[in-house]
């Protein structure tokens, strides 16, 4: 089973019914660390933190081709989960690590640059500000 932090379409009960035969929606989330801008798609960058929802899900392989991750349109990074209040949600939900999708912004159309504060690649850039600026989930309602 993975645990995916979701803010754009998949955070539609209908249109991830559409897509996935087994999965269920944790409680709402916020990531710290990046805000949602939209281009073609929607994508995160660097920020102060965005509203999404937890997913679970056994079909993480199905996500990766609807988010065009062998095409590189996403990319799926695993940042820290943390639930300040452990019993109040599913157990399935209790992890330690949650997965998320983050497209290149130039590649989605998005106007606004993102400064990543780092060099080479995207996917080094990215990972590199997610190892050094605290990224994390957590439950929304929890304390940062």
């Amino acid at each position: 089973m993975s645990v995916v932090f979701v803010y754009g379409t998949l955070t539609d009960h209908p249109h991830v019914s559409r897509l996935l035969k087994e999965f269920s929606f944790g409680p709402p989330a916020r990531c710290w660390g990046f805000k949602r801008v939209d281009g073609r798609y929607p994508t995160v960058v660097p920020g102060e933190r965005v509203a999404g929802r937890l997913l679970e899900t056994p079909e993480i392989g199905r996500l990766d081709d609807y988010e065009g991750v062998d095409r590189e349109l996403y990319h799926r990074y695993s940042i820290p989960l943390i639930n300040r209040c452990p019993g109040t949600i599913p157990s399935v939900f209790d992890v330690d690590t949650a997965e998320i999708y983050i497209g290149d912004p130039l590649t989605l159309g998005v106007s606004q640059p993102a400064d990543w504060s780092a060099s080479g690649s995207f996917t080094q850039c990215v990972t590199e500000y997610i190892e050094t600026h605290n990224v994390h989930v957590n439950i929304k309602g929890s304390e940062r």
